[in-house]
């Protein structure tokens, strides 16, 4: 008896034992601060990077209406929702392997041997059949199939954040297109009353019919680049309706009035991206399976033990087989371990040690490849705003040089081609500004989305 007192601690420990290394997260290099904030102060926002929704920092209840149905009916995220159900469900089997296995069965059965009459033989029985984990492989399994779970989990908060950064940036474009349309169609009210004034001095004998025919040409070729605009808009239109799991047929936006300078966005510290990026979160928890397969493939070195029981009865009849003298058992425990493979575990073990190393490189290129996008954007960003200002002078400069010219045609002192000439260069730099403005909300919310939009490594699933 003290003896076996004496083995239960040795079978308690053996029963902890998890061979294999233990995980650690590989560490990567975070610069102390992003190169491309420097020298550009920041406002302070009002609610980016609060408990609330990114794109709130808009302030526009349409895109956010279009943005809270995405959940709803996006399909793809939708097949990554379903994605990370099965990699639960993957976790729960693995887990389900800790505990033993009972079966029961029933059998009735005519039996005649030599030729004899046959006997009904009944049975009853259950089983057990229990693989003790000793060495961790099970464990390591459970590890390895949660780890995947929390990347699956974070893989979906990723399909969330590109769709919701992908309709952000279908709504601006459309928006800009809305701004582009209303540019246009004030300069066709303009054009058509520069042709006025130049048909009213052709019938006056004042001006060429050259005049005439330049400004009528302006006139309609302006129309035309009003009439191409709605292409695009219902293009983006479209794609809205899309990624918010409608038939374009279902979604219509209507036209708005539309300028906008970029809210600002805390940007944080370099460090901060790591648990803010959910690709991020599925690399290093991929690494996580990884290791923990290592323990899987070392485990195949030790010998398996099976604890097998059964239990049941055996008769001739359903009257009393449930009897003592009916009852059959069997209990017992059974090893097993391979002797000779070829090498064939060793490589199994090589490979799972490559995988982890080739996924410790991944991860680290998916930090790489954040800290450059965060910084792409910063940089846009510093450097449209700049533009901006500059441009915003051009515009002012080109609407009084049309100004001047127009009148200095009406007073007769240059020619038509004079107007044409600066009222192609106002409209010109309009676009150009439109453009710019274009490119700095695109920048914008290309920074949100670098930056995780929101999401944290505190809202990982569990992982099952």
């Amino acid at each position: 008896m003290n003896k076996k007192a004496a083995a239960v601690p040795l079978l308690l420990l053996l029963a902890a034992c998890e061979v294999g290394p233990d995980y650690h997260k590989p560490p990567v290099e975070t610069p102390p601060a992003y190169k491309e904030l420097d020298g550009w102060k920041q406002g302070t926002p009002q609610r980016a990077g609060s408990d609330t929704a990114w794109w709130s920092i808009y302030d526009d209840p349409v895109l956010d209406g279009l943005m809270r149905q995405i959940d709803i009916s996006n399909q793809n995220l939708k097949a990554s929702e379903a994605a990370y159900r099965e990699a639960l469900a993957l976790t729960a089997q693995a887990r389900s392997n800790l505990f033993p296995t009972i079966s029961a069965n029933a059998s009735a059965q005519k039996v005649s041997v030599n030729g004899t009459s046959s006997q009904s033989v009944l049975s009853v029985a259950g089983g057990l059949s229990w693989e003790l984990d000793i060495w961790g492989a099970i464990r390591r399994n459970i590890e390895s199939a949660s780890a995947t779970a929390q990347a699956s989990g974070a893989d979906l908060a990723a399909a969330r954040l590109s769709a919701q950064g992908s309709l952000a940036t279908n709504y601006f474009e459309l928006r800009v297109a809305d701004a582009l349309k209303d540019l246009l169609d004030a300069e066709v009210v303009a054009f058509a009353r520069s042709l006025k004034i130049t048909q009213n001095k052709y019938d006056a004998g004042t001006a060429a019919k050259t005049d005439v025919a330049q400004a009528e040409t302006q006139l309609e070729q302006t129309r035309a680049q009003a009439i191409n605009v709605g292409v695009g808009r219902a293009q983006f239109e479209h794609a809205i309706a899309v990624l918010i799991g409608k038939p374009p047929a279902e979604l219509t936006i209507a036209p708005v009035r539309f300028s906008m300078t970029p809210p600002p966005v805390p940007v944080g510290v370099p460090s901060e991206l790591l648990e803010r990026r959910p690709d991020i979160a599925t690399a290093e928890r991929t690494m996580a399976s990884a290791n923990a397969q290592i323990g899987v493939a070392i485990s195949s070195f030790y010998p398996t033990i099976n604890l097998t029981g059964s239990y049941g009865f055996t008769g001739l009849a359903l009257d009393g087989l449930f009897a003592a003298s009916n009852a059959v058992w069997a209990v017992g425990p059974e090893l097993a371990l391979t002797v000779f493979d070829a090498g064939n575990r060793q490589a199994q073990v090589e490979q799972a040690r490559a995988t982890y190393d080739q996924d410790v490189a991944l991860y680290r290129q998916t930090v790489l490849t954040a800290f450059q996008q965060v910084e792409d954007q910063l940089a846009a960003l510093r450097i449209l705003e700049q533009e901006a200002a500059v441009q915003d002078r051009a515009v002012a400069a080109a609407l009084e040089a049309e100004r001047l010219a127009l009148n200095q045609y009406e007073a007769g002192t240059v020619d038509y081609t004079t107007v044409v000439t600066a009222q192609t260069n106002s409209l010109n730099n309009q676009q150009t500004a439109l453009s710019v403005m274009q490119s700095r909300i695109l920048a914008n919310v290309s920074l949100v989305e670098a930056l995780g939009g929101g999401w944290t490594t505190a809202q990982m699933p569990s992982g099952g």
